[in-house]
């Protein structure tokens, strides 16, 4: 006779101790036949269902996740003569020529199958080559994680050299020169982080918004923004013009120069910041004089005890040549930690503002500053007030882009009074006044 477990799956009788009785022996049995309890089905089943989910979402990622892929593309421009300015990417021949080359560039990639992977092409440097100009160039594409390097190259490759054949652009490209770098991630990013004023990939900021309560900045976009604090507290607002150098405003420094004092944090929050230095040296303006009030020679220059890692998030932004005309109305942006309020306090996430600029004769009205604008200064913001910087974004950066999309620093956040007050606007100090200043203090 078989045991129990050979028709029921139970142990044999016999595999019981001896001294259990056969009403212990029902109790067991039922104990062991008895169902599982609803809530604990439903809890396996939920864990098995997020599990999977979890896997097919992995899988889903790995397949589906576009990530930047950067290529480098030099080639001849047979038809136009090296000019000595192409050497400074400030310059307004190196940004018209630029400017043509990525319209070029637009048009063929836009043009072509590739046209939802194009994200952006960026004139890194023009160098003389004999009979022309050659152009190093870098392109960046979105691929899926999963599609072949080769073959992704290849077909950039070949719509790249069919597109320039093409072209009908003002450009004449030698083919034969034509050389195609698949970058790597690193490579790429270094090279364009490295390439002042560029930011990340924004969808457009528009409508009037003040830094005083108004529109919070998100990571990377106003990547040249800095604070600098005394004894750990910030105090104004800089931009980053290289990588050991910021520019701000003299008047930030009435608390004192002694550079132990002093640090400089980099990112969007005050706390955490992205980086923070040490401050090695304080250059302010030979001319400005704390006790006349009259806001002349509002500038400064820090130098960082060590240099900042340029990231997409950490970078400078450009400064423009001397010569360089901001027109009346132009758009730009105001960035900073400042007060909400008139005599309030400083915000720890970074808050930005669209302002335009104001003519000087405008701003030298009786009703507005009754003459007291300077050539070194000019006014941004609106007559009607609301839209202004205000407490704690001294020192911080008035930004404008040009036709490529490269943002230079028109000026330095440095008076007003109160903020966005009627017919008060935002007075800052005039960069391209203090260029060859700057440039004799920083190199830069």
């Amino acid at each position: 006779m078989g045991s129990v477990s050979e028709d029921c799956g139970l142990p044999g009788m016999n595999e019981y101790p001896h001294h259990l009785h056969a009403g212990q022996i029902l109790i067991q049995l039922d104990t062991a036949m008895k169902p599982m309890e609803p809530w604990k089905i439903a809890v396996i089943t939920l864990s098995v269902v997020l599990g999977l989910a979890l896997v097919i979402g992995l899988i889903a990622y790995v397949l589906c996740n576009d990530q930047d892929r950067y290529y480098n593309a030099t080639f001849k421009i047979s038809n136009v003569h090296y000019d000595p300015y192409y050497q400074r990417q400030t310059t307004e021949q190196f940004r018209h020529l630029s400017e043509e080359i990525e319209t070029m560039m637009f048009g063929i990639f836009k043009a072509s199958f590739l046209s939802k992977r194009y994200v952006r092409s960026h004139v890194v440097s023009l160098s003389p080559d004999p009979g022309g100009v050659l152009a190093y160039v870098v392109l960046v594409f979105k691929f899926a994680s999963t599609d072949n390097e080769a073959a992704t190259w290849g077909h950039i490759n070949r719509v790249l050299r069919k597109g320039l054949k093409a072209s009908t652009a003002f450009l004449e490209v030698d083919q034969s020169t034509l050389r195609l770098t698949e970058l790597n991630k690193e490579k790429g990013e270094n090279l364009l982080n490295n390439c002042c004023g560029i930011r990340r990939q924004m969808t457009s900021f528009s409508g009037v918004e003040r830094i005083a309560g108004g529109q919070l900045a998100r990571d990377g976009e106003w990547p040249w923004q800095a604070s600098i604090q005394l004894d750990g507290i910030h105090r104004c607002g800089a931009s980053v013009i290289s990588n050991t150098w910021l520019l701000t405003a003299a008047h930030c420094f009435r608390g004192g120069i002694d550079p132990r004092r002093w640090t400089a944090s980099f990112g969007t929050l005050l706390r955490p910041p992205k980086q923070k230095k040490y401050v090695r040296n304080i250059i302010i303006h030979e001319e400005y004089n704390d006790h006349v009030h009259n806001h002349e020679y509002d500038v400064a220059v820090v130098e960082l005890a060590s240099p900042i890692k340029f990231t997409s998030d950490v970078h400078s932004v450009c400064l423009p040549e001397a010569s360089h005309v901001f027109p009346d109305n132009a758009s730009c942006f105001v960035t900073g930690w400042g007060a909400l309020r008139n005599d309030g306090y400083s915000v720890n996430q970074l808050r930005q503002a669209e302002v335009k600029i104001i003519s000087t004769r405008i701003c030298n009205t009786r009703q507005v500053y009754h003459g007291m604008i300077t050539p070194g200064m000019l006014c941004a913001g609106y007559l009607e007030g609301q839209v202004d910087a205000c407490q704690g974004d001294s020192g911080g950066p008035l930004v404008n882009a040009n036709s490529r999309g490269i943002w230079y620093l028109v000026g330095i956040v440095s008076w007003g009074d109160e903020c966005g007050k009627l017919n008060k606007p935002g007075v800052y100090t005039r960069v391209t006044y203090y260029r060859d200043w700057i440039a004799s203090k920083t190199n830069v």
